[in-house]
């Protein structure tokens, strides 16, 4: 415990203020530890406030390991199993935020604030307060060592001149996702100093780009946005998407490319609900002297019809569908139901809302998150190979990874 003598020293120091971080804080001080947070930037919860459109996505109704990639995708079932999002609700019921599930008819379980991402900070910040937990900001560390003398273990982190110690010392530093909000592989490095593995990192949850004429059409249709389904071999996520003028957005698109590898082709279903084969030549048959984009245009937005009859149909412009043969209609028909795109690549951590990848969890107590080597090192949050989807999973994983370390750090 903390000393007159050593005021310095801790029984837990969290490296890293975010979702992850100031949960395990509050777990850890609610058994009476004593706990420092030490966040680099200059406030806590950074990505907490912009999360959601500043509405905080902070849980999903529907949580469960299926909704999570990892190498070992087994590794999440113990924590979120012993904290689950509805224990994360009766926190926040607990402090009487307002919050709604969005689109309830779909049933897609993802919760937001009423009011603001603010909210669920500042219940974040008043259970640390209530547990005793010391937040430090703007500390930027410059040494952390694994010390062994007289025959007992500590952490020490030198700090902005200051020199802490702690029985525990746990790794919340977060991913590569969105630098501009001050994230580094620090945690990666760290992880690495002390002999952990890390495997491969890349951006998840983030929009594709293209080039050449795709690119060049999605920049005419940047803003517009329909639902489909799009797949590769791997994957299918049946969400809107999202053109924008450097490529592909949307929730579909953000979901596929957790799971896509560079030069993959990836399949766009324009019409979900639709066997656009079958509409067309029963079209053809009932309708045979409209053109082919007045049929479109009742099922598909208007400019995007006129952009793909430009792009792959361009002869049959004002062709009346009975002029048209049932073999061009059937390959029209292949373009709206599974049309074939090639991603030049993603837009990477800048705008990616997660890091794939991360440190080993083989070299992680999946009930504790204590590393298996180094005992009192507790590694949480996205520094750690488990990625949510998209709709609060992320944040989920955050809350119960910090609960698991938390109960025993």
């Amino acid at each position: 415990m903390n000393t007159v003598s050593n005021p310095n020293h801790y029984d837990v120091i969290v490296l890293g203020g975010g979702a992850a971080g100031l949960m395990c804080a509050i777990t850890a001080g609610s058994r009476g530890r004593h706990v420092l947070v030490l966040e680099s930037a200059n406030k806590i919860g950074k990505k907490i406030l912009m999360s959601g459109g500043g509405r905080c996505n902070f849980t999903n109704l529907h949580t469960e390991p299926s909704r999570y990639i990892s190498a070992n995708p087994h590794f999440c079932k113990s924590a979120l199993s012993r904290y689950t999002q509805w224990d994360f609700i009766a926190l926040v019921n607990k402090h009487r935020i307002a919050y709604h599930e969005k689109d309830p008819q779909v049933g897609n379980g993802q919760l937001f604030c009423d009011d603001s991402s603010k909210d669920i900070l500042a219940m974040l910040e008043a259970e640390c307060f209530a547990a005793g937990v010391t937040i430090n900001v703007e500390s930027a560390i410059s040494d952390v060592q694994r010390i062994e003398d007289h025959n007992s273990v500590r952490f020490q982190v030198r700090s902005n001149g200051s020199r802490f110690t702690s029985e525990s010392l746990v790794l919340a530093t977060g991913g590569l996702s969105i630098p501009k909000m001050g994230a580094t592989d620090f945690g990666y490095q760290l992880a690495r100093q002390f002999q952990l593995n890390v495997l491969a990192t890349h951006a998840g949850l983030v929009p594709f780009t293209f080039t050449g004429s795709i690119h060049e059409l999605t920049k005419k249709l940047s803003g517009i946005s329909l639902p489909a389904i799009l797949q590769n071999s791997r994957a299918s996520f049946r969400e809107a998407i999202l053109f924008t003028h450097r490529g592909l957005s949307g929730p579909a698109a953000l979901q596929l490319s957790s799971y896509w590898q560079p030069g993959e082709s990836i399949s766009l279903n324009l019409l979900p609900d639709d066997h656009a084969e079958t509409m067309l030549l029963q079209s053809k048959q009932t309708q045979p002297k409209v053109v082919l984009r007045t049929v479109l245009n009742e099922v598909l937005p208007r400019a995007l019809v006129l952009e793909l009859q430009n792009s792959y149909w361009p002869a049959f412009t004002d062709t009346k569908l009975a002029e048209i043969p049932d073999s061009r209609l059937k390959a029209i028909a292949s373009v709206l139901n599974c049309w074939t795109l090639k991603p030049a690549a993603t837009e990477g951590y800048r705008t990616a809302e997660v890091t794939l990848g991360g440190i080993d969890t083989n070299e992680l107590s999946s009930r504790t998150m204590e590393a298996k080597t180094i005992p009192g090192l507790y590694c949480i949050g996205e520094v750690v190979d488990v990625t949510g989807h998209l709709g609060g999973f992320n944040f989920q994983w955050a809350w119960a990874s910090a609960n698991a370390a938390g109960q025993v750090a």
